[in-house]
């Protein structure tokens, strides 16, 4: 018999989230954003973990800054191609997948049309995290954006309420 009480609390505490992240590795994540960005411009990470079941867990990260050292140079979060191939190989190095991508915003965490049309990952199911307030007080997760993209430039809007449905951080994850 393969019991496990983390498992079992964690279908009751977190049955039907798609993204999960330990409370802990989420705010370090955001004093990180928060100190990267200086509190005067975007940064930006992608959230490496793995799919199980249908829900994506996060367990590592690798921030805009890594891949390229200019990324926040304009203010707001940009990525040249030879990135994503470091990306690719830093996944497939831990044997990791890309479960989410995360940026700051000045103010509230409003999906711009740049993030709209230019999605970091554009492929259908990738989450998109924005973060208000430059991450200095990000507040809950429902005044974080939360998108998931379905491809052709279109996303489905999981902020707000929603956003504590579709992403559990905490001690179950």
């Amino acid at each position: 018999m393969n019991f496990s009480i983390r498992k079992t609390i964690r279908a009751l505490v977190a049955p039907h989230h798609k993204l999960r992240c330990p409370r802990r590795f989420w705010r370090s994540t955001l004093r990180e954003l928060e100190r990267r960005g200086a509190r005067r411009h975007e940064a930006g990470v992608f959230l490496l973990g793995r799919e199980i079941d249908g829900q994506r867990i996060v367990e590592g990260t690798v921030f805009y800054d890594e891949l390229d050292p200019h990324a926040y140079d304009s203010g707001v979060c940009v990525l040249e191609g030879d990135s994503f191939a470091k990306l690719w190989a830093l996944c497939r190095e831990r044997k990791l997948t890309v479960v989410a991508d995360v940026h700051t915003h000045g103010g509230l965490a409003i999906q711009s049309e740049s993030d709209r049309t230019n999605p970091m990952v554009a492929r259908a199911g990738h989450v998109a995290i924005i973060v208000p307030n430059f991450a200095s007080n990000p507040g809950p997760m429902s005044t974080c954006g939360l998108y998931e993209y379905v491809g052709n430039h279109e996303w489905i809007d999981h902020s707000g309420k929603p956003a504590k449905r579709y992403f559990y951080v905490g001690f179950w994850s």
